[in-house]
């Protein structure tokens, strides 16, 4: 075999090539791809709504059908109309408001005058609730007005509905404050 100088360097730097490339583990054979077990694989998901801002993105909530039903993850909705799966910050952070060490899970009040608040029960904060309700309305209904025009309607209480409300659901409340006499009706989602 009679080699000229070019053929001989080429010979050799591609020999160095293969002996650098199989030091380094290069291997030609097949490779098995194993997928990852996704954490969400046996989560039960729940549709729901984004509670921030009055846009209403579509979100899933993934939670532990094993043991006590946690929230595992929230994602945004590709399927939703509004939102196509896209979040914002505030949206993409809601699993750190559900599980939240530092998150309030009972009613606080704090009496008139007073400095601290102490813990009460959900049932004695409702009661008191639809006490001072009752109370106001009362104190401020008017059945008739000045011209003597039927009106049944009290002035000192307002209502300010929630933009992570559905339609269905704002109409259940308009529907109940109309009901107890309430003008001012107001949305977040025009404030």
């Amino acid at each position: 075999m009679k080699l000229d100088r070019r053929q001989f360097l080429q010979a050799t730097g591609a020999a160095a090539a293969g002996l650098a490339v199989s030091g380094l583990g290069f291997d030609l054979r097949p490779v098995k791809a194993r997928a990852q077990m996704l954490k969400t694989q046996y989560a039960r998901e729940t549709g729901s709504i984004c509670p921030y801002c009055a846009v209403g993105c579509g979100i899933i909530v993934h939670t532990s059908r094993r043991g006590n039903g946690r929230v595992m993850n929230i994602e945004g909705d590709p399927d939703h109309v509004i939102n196509r799966g896209a979040l914002c910050s505030k949206g993409s952070a809601l699993s750190q408001l559900v599980e939240n060490d530092t998150r309030l899970t009972e009613p606080l009040y704090r009496a008139p005058y007073a400095k601290e608040w102490k813990k009460v029960s959900w049932q004695w904060a409702l009661d008191q609730i639809a006490q001072r309700v009752q109370e106001t309305r009362d104190a401020s209904f008017e059945a008739k007005n000045a011209a003597g025009q039927v009106v049944n309607r009290t002035t000192a209480i307002a209502s300010v509905g929630s933009a992570a409300l559905d339609n269905e659901e704002c109409w259940l409340l308009q529907a109940m404050m109309r009901a107890v006499g309430l003008v001012y009706i107001e949305h977040q989602a025009r404030i």
